[in-house]
């Protein structure tokens, strides 16, 4: 079962609920736990389980690279090109690969089999293990643009092909771009962390058009830090049919926890049977059947 905890902002307690959802899983010594950091630009889950890490591996997107010397700057390359990434002109042949989408099309359709791939570094793939959690994280290079490359890859590498009986955690990246879209497709259950705000309201509002309306995805939320804002989460879900999984309480010793790098199944124990429960409950709704 593949679980992407998302929401439509930073900072609202996404990665609080994936990291504490699999270490309850994992303490409770349920199905094998995978947790996938694909927030790339700012991936922080291993703040929290200190994952030994085993592999490491450059990661990126293919660009094309032109042999001039077979090159007749017929402009072929660049007809094809729907993203505009590759030009011809005059004699000179310029490559722009902050526009490339790694497509191949120049490649395929150069005549003259003058231009060949190679890989443009956008990032490093990290793949180890926190006692028995397999963990994985991608971290893209500073000033890069496109996320996406790197989570499809990390994504590719990480999650086993047959992951059935295994629960796979991503903890998506925030708001409701590309990169998060990405970070979805392919999910079981989406998990919504926000906050009882009108903040955390518009930007939930946003994050569900994504994952249920426009993916089909079924989702479900989790509140944290109740205690502050209004009823306007719970008014919306219940009007939306959107089911309230988990209320996390504004609480002082979460903050100091989390401060220090402590999970809160660590710091608070009784937490570790409220993230069971919240994952039998994910379960129960995508039909997977769990030991009691």
């Amino acid at each position: 079962m593949v679980i992407t905890v998302a929401s439509g902002k930073g900072g609202t307690g996404k990665t609080t609920v994936a990291v504490n959802l699999g270490l309850a899983l994992s303490k409770a010594g349920q199905p094998p736990v995978h947790i996938v950091d694909c927030d790339v630009e700012e991936p922080n889950a291993a703040l929290f389980l200190h994952p030994t890490l085993e592999e490491r591996e450059e990661v990126g997107q293919l660009i094309p690279e032109v042999n001039l010397d077979l090159c007749t700057f017929c402009g072929r390359c660049a007809e094809v090109c729907q993203y505009s990434a590759i030009a011809v002109v005059g004699q000179r042949v310029l490559v722009f690969p902050e526009l490339c989408h790694g497509c191949g099309s120049c490649t395929l359709n150069c005549p003259e089999g003058a231009i060949r791939e190679k890989l443009d570094v956008m990032g490093v793939l990290e793949m180890g293990r926190a006692g028995p959690i397999a963990f994985a994280q991608g971290r893209m290079n500073v000033g890069e643009a496109m996320a996406v490359p790197i989570i499809r890859q990390l994504k590719r590498q990480a999650i086993p092909e047959d992951h059935d009986g295994q629960v796979i955690i991503l903890d998506a990246p925030p708001g409701t771009s590309c990169p998060v879209v990405e970070s979805m497709r392919g999910s079981d259950y989406v998990l919504m962390v926000t906050e009882p705000t009108p903040f955390g309201l518009h930007d939930l509002r946003l994050a569900v058009q994504v994952a249920r309306d426009e993916l089909g995805l079924p989702v479900g939320v989790v509140i944290n830090r109740e205690g502050i804002g209004d009823e306007g989460v719970d008014a919306y879900c219940e009007e939306e049919g959107i089911p309230i999984l988990m209320r996390i309480p504004l609480d002082r010793r979460i903050a100091e926890a989390y401060s220090e790098g402590i999970p809160m199944v660590e710091a608070l124990p009784e937490y570790q049977e409220a993230f069971l429960a919240l994952y039998r409950e994910i379960a129960h709704r995508v039909g997977v059947e769990v030991a009691p």
